[in-house]
């Protein structure tokens, strides 16, 4: 089976696969959160769009100031 993105695409843009799971699904809630305040459907579930995001480079993987040590 092959997996789009790649994984090698998705840890280029985030360095582990530890992190890229918590960058993904704080991604995709914020995806849901959104669709649902705002009242439209989704074509695609929350995570792949999470990913395809993530693989394309549009996340801004930096830390919040509140959570910066």
């Amino acid at each position: 089976m092959m997996l789009y993105p790649a994984m090698k695409d998705l840890l280029a843009q985030v360095p582990s696969r530890y992190q890229l799971v918590n960058v993904v699904a704080h991604r995709a809630r914020q995806i849901a959160a959104a669709a649902e305040d705002g009242g439209y459907p989704l074509n695609d579930k929350p995570v792949t769009i999470a990913v395809r995001e993530i693989a394309e480079g549009k996340v801004d993987l930096s830390l919040p100031e509140e959570q910066q040590v």
